[in-house]
Parts: C-alpha cells; sequence; structure tokens
C-alpha cells in the first residue's frame, strides 16, 4: 500500500446540494441535516469518531492460480474501514456491500471470532444513529475510492433502507441516486397477525458521477412462450426462429417517395424509410441475407430468436430465488448471497478486467463471481473465519472451473492490525525490522550505523529492532552496541539533548535490563547518560500509542497484537475399507482465553497448497449455540499414500496446520 495514500486529497469530500433538503418557505425548513450523521468539517473522512491508524499489512499466503506474472487480488483480514483508508483514491470500479443489517445484533454475530464479536458490541448501544454513523464512514472511504466511472450498490433491508438512502443522498449526491432495486428472496412463508410478509431487500445503487458511470444493459432471460410470441416464423434452410421488421416508417408520410438502393435494388417507398442508405449499405455489408423480399417487392429485415437479448430489466428483480439450505452454493453462512444476483450486478456495472471491491464479504461471493467474470477483485472482513472460508471457496472455484487455463490472477491473504507472529519470524531481518518499525509508527533509517530507525516528533528518537526469531534474546552487547551507536550520531555529539532510545524485540535478558539501567544512571564521558527503552513486541507498550486515540466509537485496543498458532493435533481410526475418521479434538490454543471456531481438512494435500474438501470449509454441530465440529470422515476414492492436513482457526486469530500420513486400504 502507498504510504502517502492517507495524505493524498479526497476528491469532492460531500456534495453542494443542501437545497434538496429544504422545501418552500411557507412550509418551512424540512428537518433534515444537509451533512451525515457523525460529518466534522473539521476532520473530514469521520476521523473525528475513528481516528487514522497507520499499520502495515501482513502477507500470510499467496494462492497460486496459475499466472503469478499478474498483480494478484486481495483478500484482507482487518476493520475494513481502516483498510480501506489505505487504498489509493479513484482505484475501483465497482462497489458491493452486504453490511450487517440493522435488526438483530445477535443475528449479525455470524463465524463467533472475537473480532466479529467485538466489533458488533457496541454497535447498536446508540441504537440507528450509532448505526449510521459507523457505516457512514465506511461509505464516506467507499466514494473516495471509486472512480469517476464506478458506482455502488449497498443491500439492505426494510429496518434502515430509508435511513440509508437518506444518509447515501448526502454523501454521494441526490443526483447520483440511479435505482433503488428490490430483490424478491422467496414467496410468502408464514401468515403473519399484523402487516404483509417481508419477502424483499433493498439495493440501493449509486454512481460516483451519474453522467460518466459504467453501465452495461442487462436483460431478463425470455420464456418459450415470449419467444413463440415474438418470433411467429421458421426459416426452412435452417429452422431457425424469426421475425420481420417492416422497413418502411409507419407514421412519417413527409420522406414519401424516397428512393433506397437495398441489395442491388432501387425501391421507392410510398411511406418513408425508418432506415438511412447508409444504415441498409451498412446492414447489407454485414450479412445480406438478413434482407428478404415480400412478394409485392417490399423489403423486410429478420431478427434471430438466437440473437435476442430479452426485456431489458427493470428495478424489480423476481427471477433469482434466495439460496436453499441443500444449494451447493452454500458455504456456511446464514446470509449469503447467491451467484447469480451479484453475476448481474457486477456484468451491469464493470467492464472486464475492471476492479470490485467487497468490503463485508462474509461468504465470498462477491470475489468468487468477479474471478468467474474475469474481474479483479478487493475483498475484507472483520472475521478471521469468514476471510479463511472465502479463501478455500476461491481455490475451489478455480480448480472446479478450469480457471488455471485464464489469465486469472493468484490472491493474496493479508492481515491488518492483528499479525501471525510466527510468520513474521520467518521474514527476513530488514523486511522484518521494516514491518515492524511501521507497526511502532517510526521511520527506516537510512544511513546511521546500529540504529533501525526514528520515532516522535521530527523523527529525534532511535530506535532498535531486534532479530526475528521468536525466542531471540537481546544481550547486554545488544545495549551497549546500540548506546555506542547513539553516542556516534552528530546531534548526540553537539549535545542537542538526543538522550533517549527506544529497543524493540520480543524478549530482553536480564543483562540487557541490567546494562540499560546502568546506562540510565551514568554521566561519564564515554557515553553520557543514554536513556533506553525495551519494550516487548507483544506488550501493551508497543501498541499503547494506538489505544490511545481510541473513542467512543473506535475500540482501538485490539489492533496491533500477535497471535500464536494453535498446536494442532490429527488422530485418525479406520472405520471400514477406504473410510476414515479424522479427529482434531486434542488440539491446543496457544492464545490466552482463545477458544477453536472453525477447522478445515485436506484429505489429499499436495505439500504446496492447502485445499479444504468441499463441505469442510465451516462446519458447526446443532442446537441455539452450535459449537464447531472438530472430526470429519472421508472417503478415499482409492487404495494408496495419502497426507492428510488439518487447519485450525481460534477466536483471536491464529492459525495451526498439522499434516499426517497414512496408507487409505
Amino acid at each position: 500500500m502507498p504510504d502517502d495514500a492517507n495524505d493524498a486529497p479526497i476528491p469532492d469530500p460531500l456534495p453542494q446540494q443542501e437545497q434538496r433538503f429544504r422545501a418552500p418557505a411557507r412550509f418551512g425548513n424540512v428537518p433534515v441535516a444537509a451533512t451525515p450523521l457523525g460529518w466534522d468539517p473539521r476532520n473530514p473522512g469521520f476521523r473525528n469518531h475513528y481516528p487514522i491508524v497507520n499499520l502495515p499489512t501482513q502477507i500470510v499466503e499467496r494462492v497460486p492460480l496459475g499466472h503469478p506474472e499478474l498483480e494478484p487480488n486481495r483478500l484482507l483480514w482487518g476493520d475494513n474501514l481502516h483498510v480501506m483508508r489505505q487504498l489509493p483514491s479513484e482505484s475501483v470500479d465497482l462497489v458491493y456491500i452486504d453490511p450487517p443489517f440493522f435488526s438483530n445484533r445477535v443475528y449479525n454475530v455470524i463465524w463467533g471470532d472475537e473480532h466479529e464479536e467485538r466489533s458488533f458490541e457496541d454497535l447498536w448501544e446508540e441504537g440507528l444513529g450509532g448505526y449510521l454513523i459507523w457505516l457512514n464512514a465506511r461509505l464516506y472511504e467507499m466514494k473516495r475510492v471509486l472512480k469517476p466511472t464506478g458506482s455502488i450498490y449497498v443491500h439492505c433491508d426494510w429496518h434502515a433502507s430509508h435511513y440509508i438512502k437518506a444518509e447515501m443522498d448526502k454523501i454521494f449526491g441526490y443526483d447520483n441516486l440511479v435505482n433503488e432495486l428490490l430483490w424478491k428472496r422467496y414467496a410468502v412463508h408464514s401468515l403473519m397477525n399484523i402487516g404483509f410478509d417481508n419477502t424483499s431487500d433493498s439495493i440501493l445503487m449509486y454512481a460516483k458521477d451519474r453522467d460518466r458511470m459504467i453501465f452495461n444493459k442487462v436483460y431478463g432471460a425470455p420464456s418459450e412462450e415470449e419467444i413463440a410470441r415474438r418470433f411467429p416464423h421458421t426459416e426452412e434452410e435452417t429452422g431457425r426462429k424469426y421475425q420481420h421488421v417492416a422497413l418502411e416508417q409507419s407514421s412519417n408520410r413527409s420522406s414519401a417517395g424516397e428512393v433506397r438502393e437495398i441489395d442491388g435494388r432501387t425501391v421507392v417507398s410510398d411511406i418513408g424509410w425508418r432506415w438511412t442508405q447508409e444504415t441498409f449499405d451498412q446492414r447489407i455489408a454485414e450479412n445480406p441475407y438478413l434482407i428478404y423480399w415480400t412478394k409485392t417487392g417490399k423489403p423486410r429485415f429478420k431478427i434471430y430468436s438466437d440473437d435476442y437479448k430479452g426485456t431489458p430489466l427493470g428495478t424489480i428483480w423476481t427471477d433469482i430465488g434466495y439460496l436453499s439450505a441443500q444449494d451447493p452454493e452454500r458455504v456456511g453462512y446464514p446470509t449469503q448471497k447467491p451467484e447469480a444476483l451479484l453475476e448481474r450486478i457486477i456484468t451491469a456495472s464493470s467492464n472486464e478486467g475492471g476492479l470490485v471491491l467487497d468490503a463485508f464479504v462474509g461468504g465470498g461471493t462477491t470475489p468468487a463471481v468477479a474471478q468467474r467474470l474475469g474481474r479483479r477483485w478487493i475483498a475484507m472482513d472483520q472475521s478471521r473465519v469468514s476471510v479463511s472460508v472465502t479463501a478455500e471457496r476461491l481455490k475451489h472455484a478455480a480448480a472446479e472451473r478450469g480457471l488455471e487455463d485464464a489469465p486469472v490472477p493468484d490472491f493474496t491473504v493479508e492481515h491488518w492490525g492483528v499479525y501471525e507472529a510466527d510468520k513474521l519470524a520467518e521474514r527476513p531481518a530488514d523486511e522484518f525490522r521494516a514491518f515492524v518499525l511501521a507497526c511502532y509508527d517510526a521511520r527506516v533509517a537510512s544511513r546511521d550505523a546500529g540504529i533501525h530507525g526514528y520515532k516522535g516528533e521530527r523523527a529525534r528518537v532511535p530506535v532498535w529492532v531486534g532479530e526475528p526469531a521468536l525466542r531471540s534474546i537481546v544481550s547486554a552487547d545488544d545495549v551497549d552496541g546500540f548506546a555506542q551507536a547513539i553516542a556516534a550520531l552528530e546531534r548526540y555529539r553537539n549535545d542537542e539533548g538526543l538522550r533517549d532510545g527506544v529497543m524493540l524485540a520480543w524478549g530482553f535478558g536480564p543483562d540487557a535490563r541490567a546494562a540499560a539501567e546502568e546506562l540510565r544512571g551514568r554521566e561519564g564521558i564515554e557515553i553520557a547518560f543514554v536513556r533506553l527503552e525495551q519494550v516487548r513486541l507483544d506488550s501493551p507498550a508497543f501498541r499503547s500509542h494506538v489505544k490511545a486515540k481510541s473513542t467512543d466509537r473506535g475500540d482501538y485496543s485490539g489492533f496491533l497484537t500477535f497471535v500464536q498458532p494453535p498446536v494442532v493435533e490429527i488422530a485418525h481410526r479406520r472405520l471400514r475399507p477406504l473410510r476414515y475418521d479424522f479427529d482434531a479434538g486434542d488440539t491446543q490454543v496457544l492464545n490466552a482465553g482463545a477458544k477453536v471456531v472453525n477447522v478445515h481438512w485436506d484429505f489429499d494435500y499436495d505439500g504446496r497448497v492447502f485445499r479444504a474438501a468441499r463441505g469442510e470449509w465451516f462446519r458447526r454441530g446443532k442446537g441455539k449455540d452450535p459449537a464447531p465440529v472438530l472430526d470429519a470422515q472421508h472417503v478415499f476414492p482409492r487404495a494408496g499414500r495419502y497426507t492428510v492436513a488439518c487447519r485450525v482457526q481460534d477466536d483471536k486469530g491464529g492459525e495451526g496446520m498439522a499434516t499426517v500420513e497414512l496408507e487409505a486400504e
């Protein structure tokens, strides 16, 4: 992500449209604010409620799909507001979001991991107003990242759709509302005592700039009855159904007597021609057989049924049903939307190669469809389990549809704000140090030997970063070496008050702490009174600068933490020929207070790419509070040696994997 993404000027922050919300003077003013709820002009971008936090993303996996030379698509785990703030302005062609509905906050906690639960814990405390401020901050960033030709679709239900529309009018502009779409999810399924059954959702469609937006007209598939009615003729040679269009005008007699050269004939019309001579010439050049002649010598134009696109769609969509529990598209996500719905939206409002963004990816429908339709995509979610399930869905979609033969980019799985310590420890020392410095809001030092970075006002405080290995310990020699490096600085020698330094590392030995204490009290000639603060990377002190930015609406205490992977244990037993039972029940989580929330199984692991078996992406037991299923059964297709892999996720964000080899018989 570019370092200056947050500092870039924001184009057209809010539209100038105050008069839209005022009635004629004799009626008085309509009591609707001209700016979105939560807006503060002194801190644009809702930064008064949600201050900016600059943290890097950690790439934990790159999934190969056959074209490593292409820029990868991105799947991110993290708070979507902060992730979007690091995306460049005017870079996205289409946004589709299906955010939590303002209905029942328990229902909105779907995956059950801690970060999802914490996000929703306070969301509804202030009622609808708090919900709209939370959503407005994100809609504002979505507008910023949209290209001038881009558009956004917001999926909502009856609880808040009209309130969301009023807020979007203020953010995107009343004139940029394109449609309010109604999607009929299912037929009436219950007898309500009061009122009619709620069977539809609203999808609000806004353009960044209505005059420039991309829109490809979408047609409803015609029925057999419609084809028979519209195309009553059958061509004897080919059997193709067709209708004919009279090329003479039926209502304009002003051009009567005009002459046209049609397929080598000179013809005079009694009532005028529907087409100009240029159009006739073009159509005949394209396909002369589409022109035919009646017995009276009048030209007609054939339209074949297999070229008929159907009737252009309106705003009420009744032809795409909701997914049933048994639908093969189901991934275990209760509010999952059908691929046909996203295919219609993506086809209508983006072109091949365009970039699609989904900030609430849920079960992964948007990136799965975008990938199939040849679009690039960025998807994110606050739930670690959601991101994991989406990744598995995308891997299978590529394999099942043979996308390795198409120019489909790889995709990366990235984390923002909560990082996997073991993967970070595997990075080269210079990359590890640059990552740690970025987390600490310090810049990398370019010249000074023995000093890795600088922090603070005017970047004056030297910073030293330890080794990547999790078990590495800072020694007294490291402390003395850092102090000597500080003493060698020209600012130190000029006595400009440079006396402080910060050491960042996974651990500090007793001798290192003793050496730092000695430096604090020393006033000798060699090193005059250097104060070295020693900060563990997994300590509250390391993330204190981030936590300090928390507000009543933005709790940042969970940002900038490091998690450990669970220690996965696999047991297996043979039930009958080729059928085996597997159990990960003895897995141990290492993150304090954590519990297992999801388990994936790959029964034929190739040692390179983990691909969970279909049906093993997200499984829960039964009951009011279902627990994750830790065991699985599998029937191998044939006898032979297999490597079985199991991935386990805990509710803090840790993910671990183990493998076992067996001889299936």
